[in-house]
């Protein structure tokens, strides 16, 4: 059996750790890293930070399925998660301290690939952290991980980077001690519990016999249901977001025709609105879905919530549009954050190996980023940018279906 932790001490460290390796790499590659390729290559900046994105997507999925791996098959004084999570998060600090040097784009890239391998050596073992949960408390937990410390990640350190980008390469230093000091505070109040005495599952042992089995990594279809439809909902939820939010200057400037001022108040309202669903629905949508035992339900329409929004700014085009897009959007992503590494926990299909199919669902964030830019980019120079939201919406939608159809979860 694992062993549990409190949830006055898993609740604080989900917070403060996704948040201390999510924020800054947000940071680092939405503002720093672009604006250290411009200083070293302005001619081919465009090209280079699509090098950069596509590079980082393979070294970040083959590293996140390693981590995992290693820490499901890890035993220590400090359990199986927290020695590969704090290594990651300073050898992620040096990989920036390296990024921050650089004056070539080869060095650059060298860096930033190291940090992404690094990066996922903190990742798929903190999201296993979910599983020391006690079992009335995991709706609890997956909301303090997903709408909490995501939340705080995703919007609330855009806007202290934003005072580093005068001073890029000191950005790059800062918050690489940030992941590393925030990822050690985390560990140290969760105070994961030993399992030196711990002993692999005979199904475990059974892997490592032929190179065929250790192969076989994936279960077929018929094992693994609904495991791969919870897959598909989260890489289909994660285009029909991220074609919207990775598009959404252009859509206020070339789409509502917003000037300078209006776009920026636009799109702070929008990061507004959805900071605050965020931080609620970390704190109810967890407690809610323990106290009632509903997960499928809200995590599917919350997909689908996605897809209204995007069709409220496609038909409305204006200022009500947007604020009905923020709500919509704002609400859905706040519900799914809290809850779909949770519906992800009940529907793994080998519970020897919660790491590592954690960390494979959690490749969508990565995958779905790269992937979004590249098929919206495809649809605005085929058709118009108004079919991005009908793509949005689309592919929200059968995310929503793909997680509605999952039978192991009632409701």
């Amino acid at each position: 059996m694992t062993n549990t932790v409190s949830l006055k001490r898993l609740v604080p460290g989900l917070i403060i750790g996704p948040a201390s390796w999510l924020g800054p790499y947000i940071a680092a590659a939405s503002l720093f890293l672009p604006a250290l390729i411009q200083q070293i290559d302005a001619e081919n900046k465009i090209q280079l930070v699509a090098l950069f994105s596509t590079c980082g997507m393979v070294f970040a999925a083959v590293s996140n399925m390693v981590a995992g791996y290693l820490s499901d098959r890890t035993r220590s004084r400090f359990g199986k998660r927290t020695p590969w999570l704090v290594g990651g998060a300073a050898a992620f600090m040096i990989s920036m301290i390296l990024a921050s040097m650089a004056n070539s784009i080869p060095f650059l890239l060298i860096s930033w690939m190291l940090g992404q391998i690094a990066l996922n050596f903190i990742v798929a073992p903190m999201v296993a952290w979910l599983d020391l949960a006690p079992e009335d408390g995991k709706g609890t937990a997956s909301g303090a991980y997903g709408g909490l410390g995501m939340a705080l990640g995703n919007n609330g350190f855009t806007i202290f980077a934003a005072m580093f980008l005068g001073q890029f390469r000191l950005g790059f230093i800062i918050f690489g001690i940030i992941t590393f000091i925030g990822t050690l505070l985390a560990a140290i109040i969760v105070r994961e519990p030993s399992n030196l005495d711990e002993v692999l599952e005979e199904s475990a042992k059974k892997e490592k016999k032929t190179l065929k089995e250790s192969l076989a990594i994936f279960p077929s279809w018929s094992i693994g249901r609904d495991y791969y439809l919870a897959l598909i909902g989260k890489l289909f939820q994660g285009v029909g977001n991220f074609s919207i939010t990775g598009y959404l200057l252009f859509i206020m400037t070339d789409f509502l025709h917003k000037g300078t001022a209006g776009t920026q108040q636009s799109i702070q309202l929008i990061n507004t609105i959805m900071l605050i669903f965020g931080i609620a629905m970390g704190f109810i949508a967890g407690p809610l879905a323990d106290k009632y035992k509903v997960l499928k339900l809200p995590v599917g329409l919350s997909t689908i919530s996605l897809g209204i929004g995007a069709l409220s700014m496609f038909f409305l085009q204006n200022d009500v549009g947007i604020i009905i897009y923020g709500f919509a959007a704002g609400l859905g992503m706040g519900i799914w954050n809290s809850l779909d590494n949770l519906l992800n926990l009940e529907v793994i299909p080998d519970k020897n190996r919660i790491a590592f199919f954690l960390g494979v669902y959690n490749l969508g964030n990565t995958i779905t980023q790269a992937i979004a830019p590249v098929l919206a980019a495809f649809v605005i120079s085929q058709f118009s940018f108004s079919a991005i939201f009908i793509v949005s919406f689309i592919f929200s939608a059968i995310g929503g279906i793909s997680i509605l159809s999952i039978k192991s979860v009632t409701r």
